[in-house]
Order: C-alpha cells, then structure tokens, then sequence
C-alpha cells in the first residue's frame, strides 16, 4: 500500500494502485522536487518573518489614538515573535494529491505542516495549516473512505543532514482513490501500517514533549476538531496521547476561534510545574503563544502555604459540603435584624428609609442569590432609590450629582455596612477555624462533631492575619472569594489529570468557564490523590458540566504492549471501572530484574545499561527513597536531573510527581515500596509502570506487587 523513498541499493518496482516502489534517495525525482519544495517554503518563511517585523515598525509609527496603537502594536509583536521562536524542523509533514471528486476537487497536490506558509497572502499556499478543514482528510481519509483523497504522502526527516536544521529524507505514498480519468478506484484492502508513521511515533523521548500535528489518529483527530462550546471528557489509557489530544485541541481552537479565543483566554492546567515544564514547548512548536499554562494553586493561592493539615482536615476541606458551609458561614453575616432605619438630611427636608423598608430591601435582595458584592451594592441602590423617590415627590427630579452624594453619604454607607458587610475571604474562612459556635451553625447537618473538630487548628491565632494557611485552605478561600465576587473567566479551560481533583477543586475551575468551556483529561485507573475520582459523570458534575460526553481511548500507540499486559494486571484490582489498554507497540522491551545482592547497586546498573541505548531515562522510586537513590547514582558517577530541569540524559523522579511524564527508558526502583505508600499506592504504581515508551526495568529486592494485589491498599 506504499511507496517509499528508500535506502540506495533498494531494488525498484512498481505496481499500479499502492504497490511498495523503494527507489535510491539521491536519484529519485519526485524527492528532489520535494526537498526544492521545501527550499522554497524556508525562504518564504523567512520573508514572512522579516514581513512580521517590518508590519511592527510600521504599526508603531501609525498616527492612531494611543489605545487603538498599543492593541494594534501588541498583536503585531505577538505575531512577529511568533513566527521569529517557532523551533526549527520539517516545515511540512504530509501531502495530499486529491481527484477530481470531494472536498478537496480541483485543489490538485497540498503540503500539510504546523503553520501555513506562503509567499503572498493572495496566492496559493506553499503549505496549508494542520487545522485547516481541507487538512482533516491527511488524517481520516482510507482506503474505504478516501474523501477524494487520491493518494496520501508522508515524509521523512533527519535532523541537519544536509547543514539545514531538518533535511528531507525520503517519502512513503498511500494510494487511496482513483487517478483522474481513471473510473472508479478497484477496491483494494486497508492499508499497512506506515512504517513513517511509526517511527516518529517511536521516537525517542529526549527533551520536552513533543507535538504529535504528524501522527494523529482519525480518533484523536474527532477530539481535536471539536466545537468551541463543546465541553467533553476524555478518559485515556496510558499512552494513548491523551495530553497531547487537549494541547491540540487548544491550538485548534485558537486557530479556527482566534478572536473569541484571545478575547476570552485559553488555559491550560497541569498537575504539578514538572509537567508544565514537560508540555511547554507543544504549542508554540504549532505556532502558538501566549497560552497560559499553569496548575490550579497557582492560579486560586491566595497566601503562601505555611501550614499543614491531618488527613481528616485536608479531606473534609477538599469534599463538596464544605461549599454549602462556606455559603452559610458568608451569608450569616447578612440580617435584616440589624436595620435600624436611616434619616437623610436636606435643607428643611428629611428623608426617611424606616426599618420595616429595610428589611423588606435586604430579603428581596437575598431572594435574588447574586454575587456577595453584587448583593450589597443592589441594597445600597435601592436604599438610594426610596430616598431619591421621596425627594422627586417634593422637588422634581434630582440631577446625577445629587444621586452620587446620596450614595456615600456616610449614614448610606453605615446602614449598608450594618446590614450586609463588606468582608473578606479570609475572615470568613478564619471565623470557622476560631470560633466553634460560628462552626456548628454553619456546618449543622453537614459534617459531624469529628470532622468540625479536625478544622480547628491546635494553635488558634487571634485573627485571619496570624493563620498558617494550608494547601487545603486556598480552595476554601476561592470558594468564598466566589461567592462574594466572580472571578474572571476563560473561553475554554484544558485540564490534565483531571481524576485527581477534589469537588471543591472541580468547582474552582467551573467558576472560571461559567461561559466557556472544558477539556477534561484524565484516567481513573491513575487516581493517587485521597479524593481521586471514581466515576467521570460525578466529577463532571463538581466541574459544573453534568451530562457532559466521556470518550474513551484505549488504544495506546506509545506504551509496549508487554508494559501495557503488566500495567493491566494491576488494573483488575483497582477500584475503577475502566476498560484495559491495548497497545499497538510490539517493539518494546520488559525486564524483571531481582537484585540479588544490594538494591542501590542493581539500579545503578540498570541505569548504566540504560544510558548506553540512545533515549531519556528516568528512574523512579518511593519519594521516601529518592535521594538515597540519586546518592548512589552520583557516587557511581552517573550525574542525573530531577524532573523540572532536564539537563542530563537520566532523571531521578519521585513517584508522586512522575503522572503525565514519558521517559524511553524507565527504571521503575522496588514496586513494593511505591505500592506501600499511601493514599492509593496501587494506583501510584500503575502510573509509573505506564511510564516508560519503549523499556522498562523493574528492579526489586521484595515481592511484587501485581502478585500480590488482593493485599494492598487501593
């Protein structure tokens, strides 16, 4: 089903409608026309960077007004450093040659690559985005569909062979459809794998994650293409490129939507800064910047984390109940009880708002549930209304200036004050950790006498000022600090590791994407947080998307599939109701290694054996045992990164923070030890065991845990 360009000494053949053609890479023609192809389109990327930077110097010299000049001046600089940062590579991936029926009838051969590159904006492109709706037949066009596709073409690249810094080396057709005045193409079966494709899929890891724009899968191409309001669910097997589908699917939005994008925000948030760090260089690869990636911490703390929490504390402070007792705690501090009524003087004239009014003003505005803030600038209005009715009755209408005295008049603001105060986060959340009676009021038929007790701090402070904030603690000050005010939002949200959040995480983040939506990525199987998720309908629910669409990848193109049968094994006793993975990779490689003297020394070896296959290596422990690991390693002079900063081939990386991370070559350290940790150490395993993309050792001095699952905690 293909024609490659081959090694020389390759023997030559062809045969009509997808027959294998190898042909010597430096004689082949249709490989030197491409590679000039691909000269043409550097130099026409190289004028449209130097285009970009002379459109900044003209646009800064615009006579406009000084708003009008720095949007104008911000767009075009974003746009020149775009394109100036963009890394260096294969400016094209794929081709399409379509017939003469279609989509794509009467466009004749297009380049596919990460950005569109022309060398007049009135001419045809010289290569056509990945996003672009013509694009989506490179990657759903068949043998049994070829959506007009006749025949499709991927290439293949070598880094700097030639001096450039990506050097085209051969090609690999599928013949889909019939040539033009041909007829109807005769039916032929579904094509072999590509060979093409399944080496840069098989890559080695090296560096930060990469873009995926060349080897997206028909199922992972319907997730990408998605509607910006559609909010949905992605529940991915280990190595089915589910984090690599939600960064696409931001890069398409922002090209298909970039305005309402732009004006609303896109926000991408990652489990922990090790795995920003991982994901970081994926979008500007496609030609976008300017994203915001970040973790939820991040993005709600409030105060620096100085305290710590029991696990009971930490637990109820993550679970749902705890916003209905923020709720009751905010608005205790609203009471009708406390109008006393107010008296306005002017000139002769008194205006008067008597108590009865005032409470019948605070219960209709309670009535209406708005924002804390909103709610106690509509009491301040409506008290200002029933003045300035009194006084129109009297003396016609009042001017604007007249209206705004009224409004800060200092008995005005007392009143409101008494009735509705303006208070902060902190003092709500402080006031349940000090004072118990405020604490059974607000928490009475919520939480029982134990968990009320596990909030309240063994050193009580004096006031919000002296708390040691937790972790726990800053998703009930965002909790409270929406309640009085909404925070601003984003016009769609990607979330990693979603089975991991808490519900008052989950609420969070719905309040930033009240009119936008979400990509939510995640697998149950690799919950290890004690609130981690066991049903993705419930956890859509706390993210404020009930009824959302879950789809399901199970098919893992980077996982071997004898890691992929030994994680499985431990997934049958995991509390999740997830279909196993299934992997495409027959390639890899699974050692079980006993060490049969000291543990430090069998790493070390495996380690060493490791570096001497090209590849990333990480080797992963029971974060209690990391250091004495990198020790080892060290002493053996093997010198060794940690997660954040990859500046060595191996990296040491504890267990916790190891979710969403790919290595060649893991070197998973005593599984026992990892299955022992707690919460869900089971599932903490099962994520470093998916780590690894084409080997995995597992060195052990104990039992192993898949053996002996029926004993371990999950």
């Amino acid at each position: 089903m293909t024609d490659s360009a081959a090694p020389a000494s390759s023997p030559s053949h062809d045969t009509r409608h997808g027959a294998a053609r190898h042909v010597d890479h430096d004689l082949h023609p249709q490989l030197h026309r491409e590679r000039a192809h691909h000269d043409r389109c550097r130099a026409a990327l190289a004028a449209m960077v130097a285009g970009a930077q002379e459109q900044v110097v003209i646009g800064e010299d615009v006579s406009a007004s000084g708003a009008d000049a720095e949007v104008l001046g911000r767009r075009l600089r974003s746009h020149a450093k775009a394109l100036r940062e963009l890394p260096e590579g294969p400016l094209f991936f794929g081709r399409l040659d379509f017939g003469d029926e279609g989509p794509g009838a009467g466009l004749g051969g297009l380049h596919i690559g990460r950005l569109r590159i022309g060398e007049h904006p009135a001419a045809p492109p010289l290569v056509v985005d990945w996003r672009a709706p013509v694009s989506r037949a490179f990657y759903q066009a068949s043998a049994g569909d070829p959506q007009g596709v006749v025949v499709r073409r991927r290439f293949g690249w070598a880094p700097g062979s030639r001096g450039d810094s990506a050097d085209l080396t051969g090609f690999e057709d599928e013949h889909l459809g019939a040539r033009a005045g041909e007829g109807p193409a005769t039916p032929r079966p579904a094509a072999a794998p590509s060979a093409l494709l399944a080496q840069e899929i098989e890559r080695p890891r090296v560096g930060p994650m990469r873009d995926i724009a060349a080897t997206i899968q028909p199922e992972q191409d319907d997730l990408v293409r998605g509607g910006l309001g559609d909010t949905v669910c992605v529940q991915g097997a280990p190595g089915t490129g589910k984090t690599a589908v939600g960064l696409h699917r931001a890069a398409y939005l922002l090209y298909t939507h970039p305005q309402r994008i732009h004006r609303g925000g896109l926000l991408v948030l990652g489990p922990h800064r090790a795995f920003l760090s991982y994901i970081a260089e994926v979008l500007p690869s496609l030609g976008e910047t300017g994203v915001r990636q970040s973790t939820l911490h991040d993005e709600i703390a409030r105060h620096p984390v100085t305290g710590t929490d029991s696990d009971l504390a930490a637990g109820v402070k993550h679970d749902a109940r705890m916003a209905e007792v923020l709720r009751r705690a905010l608005h205790a501090r609203v009471s009708a009880d406390r109008a006393t009524g107010l008296v306005i003087a002017e000139d002769s004239y008194r205006w008067r708002v008597t108590r009865d009014e005032l409470a019948a003003i605070v219960s209709g505005v309670r009535a209406e549930e708005p924002p804390y803030a909103i709610g106690r600038e509509r009491v301040r209005a409506r008290i200002v209304r029933r003045i300035q009715d009194q006084a129109e009755r009297r003396a016609g209408p009042r001017p604007a200036s007249w209206v705004r005295r009224v409004e800060r008049a200092r008995v005005v603001s007392a009143c409101v004050e008494a009735v509705w105060p303006k208070v902060r986060p902190e003092e709500i959340v402080a006031e349940l950790f000090i004072d118990r009676e405020a604490l059974a009021s607000a928490a009475e038929g919520l939480l029982d006498p134990a968990e009320q007790a596990s909030l309240r701090p063994r050193r009580l402070p004096r006031s919000w000022k002296s708390v040691r904030w937790t972790a726990a603690d800053q998703v009930l000050l965002d909790e409270v600090a929406g309640l009085i005010d909404h925070p601003e939002g984003y016009g769609h949200v990607v979330v990693d590791e979603a089975q991991d959040l808490s519900p008052m995480e989950c609420r969070a983040i719905a309040r930033r994407v009240r009119f936008g939506s979400l990509t939510v990525l995640g697998d149950l199987a690799q919950g290890t947080t004690p609130w981690a998720a066991r049903s993705w309908p419930v956890q859509m629910a706390h993210l404020g998307r009930p009824g959302a669409p879950v789809v399901p990848l199970t098919t893992g193109f980077r996982v071997p599939a004898a890691v992929a049968d030994l994680a499985n094994r431990l997934l049958a006793h995991l509390d999740v109701d997830v279909p196993p993975a299934r992997s495409l990779r027959t390639d890899g490689e699974l050692r079980l290694r006993r060490a049969d003297g000291d543990l430090l020394t069998a790493v070390t070896d495996a380690v060493r054996e490791a570096l001497g296959r090209e590849g990333s290596v990480g080797v992963v422990t029971a974060d209690a045992h990391t250091d004495g690991v990198r020790r080892a390693l060290a002493a053996a002079g093997i010198a060794t990164s940690g997660p954040e900063a990859t500046t060595d081939r191996a990296t040491v990386v504890p267990a916790s923070v190891v979710k969403g991370l790919e290595y060649d070559h893991v070197v998973a350290v005593e599984p026992a030890a990892i299955a022992e940790t707690r919460p869900r150490g089971l599932h903490r395993l099962y994520v470093v065991l998916t780590r690894a993309v084409s080997r995995l050792d597992v060195v052990y001095a104990r039992g192993l845990p898949w053996e002996e699952a029926e004993g371990l905690p999950t």
